[in-house]
């Protein structure tokens, strides 16, 4: 683990498992080869994220001892991770410890787009005073996709905004914050939206979920806020889209390929918000997924089942 990670979380593991050896993980140094093979526990902490993951996962692929590894992210659909349980590695992650953080940068879009916020700072650039009418989020009808942590809670804050909101899921558990649809319904869903949000994780069901044929369905001038996965949206359809007008504006946190190109046409449009899928990136965020894994650890170390376990 990081130095960071044993700062913040050192203490409790200490005291579940006083024995307890802890192999350092430094960015840019390398880990010896002798300090690889002890290796059981792993936490990828976002503080690794995104520049040290690579050499981080190479470490964690080549410890044969490694009996566990906890990600400090929801999102584990990278096929690393299933070529570590596939040898027999337990998987966490952090689900649930980003929800709050990225749900206020699902507000913060909303509001941004229906304000015109880009305009205004385009303006402010050019020291031009330009009044002009701006919308209002209360009484737009927003549809979020995906009703996890992310979802439920920007659903939450949308309708303290006044917004009417229509969750959608696979399955319909009962204790969803807003009206909630199934998938299966996602076409009779999309032309009541004045704004999409995707907090979905990426599934073969859900790649490119959202193509030509779904922008279409939109109202024109809808807004499309992605907060999950780049390839949750057909992403050329979405450039189409926007350079149309149908789709009025954007905010993305997450692209097809990342880092964005700098060769991409999303970086010079006037109606899109692009930000490095940093809205998780909050202290808060980070402390909640440190008491996570300290907390798998301690379930780790007195044999009990996993509550975050991914199979």
């Amino acid at each position: 683990m990081s130095d960071a990670v044993w700062d913040a979380v050192g203490d409790r593991l200490m005291a579940v498992a006083p024995h307890l050896e802890r192999i350092r993980f430094v960015p840019g140094e390398l880990v010896g080869d002798d300090e690889v093979a002890r290796v059981e526990v792993a936490f990828l902490s976002m503080d690794m994220w995104p520049q040290w993951t690579p050499s981080y996962m190479k470490v964690c692929l080549e410890a044969p001892a490694l009996r566990w590894l906890h990600s400090g992210s929801a999102g584990v659909d990278h096929p690393v991770f299933r070529m570590l349980i596939d040898r027999g590695s337990r998987l966490t992650n952090s689900s649930g410890a980003s929800g709050r953080s990225i749900a206020h940068h699902v507000l913060m879009s909303l509001l941004a787009l229906r304000r015109d916020l880009p305009g205004f700072l385009r303006d402010q650039t050019a020291s031009e005073w330009k009044t002009r009418n701006v919308g209002d989020v209360e009484g737009t009808t927003v549809g979020v996709l995906g009703m996890g942590p992310i979802g439920a809670e920007s659903a939450r804050l949308a309708q303290e905004f006044g917004m009417h909101v229509i969750g959608m899921r696979r399955t319909i558990s009962g204790d969803e914050p807003c009206e909630t649809w199934t998938l299966d319904r996602l076409h009779e869903l999309l032309p009541r939206l004045d704004a999409l949000v995707l907090a979905l994780p990426l599934a073969p069901e859900t790649r490119h979920l959202i193509g030509a044929r779904e922008l279409a369905l939109l109202p024109a001038g809808a807004h499309v806020v992605n907060v999950g996965r780049g390839e949750l949206i057909d992403e050329a359809a979405l450039v189409d889209a926007l350079t149309s007008g149908h789709v009025g504006a954007a905010s993305l946190d997450v692209t097809d390929v990342e880092p964005l190109g700098a060769e991409s046409p999303l970086w010079a449009m006037p109606n899109v918000i692009i930000t490095p899928h940093s809205s998780g990136s909050t202290m808060s965020t980070w402390s909640r997924a440190a008491g996570f894994f300290a907390d798998e650890f301690e379930r780790f170390v007195r044999g009990e089942p996993f509550a975050r376990e991914i199979t």
